[in-house]
């Protein structure tokens, strides 16, 4: 299972950290890619996102999952604007092992994730070989089709104080 997060506004890094620690106590996290910086989709007069992607370990239906990273988009400060707007934290489920189905929400795979270099890029990174539910394209497929768009750049990993 893979989660994208993001985020916008406050000190774009911690608020990632901050949501992995809390993904951490309610998963077990496997891996996690590294962070990107990416140009805001839709609405762009905003600040740029810092994005990430995690493969995730689960016990339990994909709603309570929802409702689990909702919980901690709460806890982290996130404010209903409007859509594509700015946010202090987003965690979406991008695939839940596999399945494909249109309602109840959550929808699977996420429905916009095979067009957004921002959650494919990390994507492809700790998961190449990654296919998608639907249509069976590799993650790395998947990126390699998307022509122009929003800029993403990975950023250096930070290295502990001395």
């Amino acid at each position: 299972m893979y989660i994208g997060l993001g985020s916008n506004l406050g000190d774009r890094r911690s608020q990632l950290d901050l949501a992995l620690t809390r993904l951490r106590d309610i998963a077990d996290v496997r891996r996690v890619s590294s962070y990107y910086r990416t140009e805001p989709v839709g609405h762009a007069r905003q600040p740029d996102f810092y994005n990430a992607v995690a493969e995730i370990r689960w016990d339990g239906p994909a709603a309570k999952l929802l409702a689990a990273l909702k919980r901690i988009e709460r806890q982290l400060g996130r404010v209903a604007r409007f859509v594509n707007g700015p946010r202090e934290i987003d965690l979406d489920i991008l695939d839940f092992g596999g399945v494909v189905r249109e309602r109840p929400d959550p929808v699977l795979p996420h429905p916009r994730m095979a067009d957004r270099r921002f959650v494919l890029a990390p994507l492809a990174e700790i998961a190449p070989g990654w296919r998608h539910p639907a249509d069976g394209r590799t993650a790395q497929a998947l990126l390699a089709a998307i022509s122009g768009g929003p800029r993403v750049r990975r950023l250096p990993r930070e290295r502990p104080a001395a």
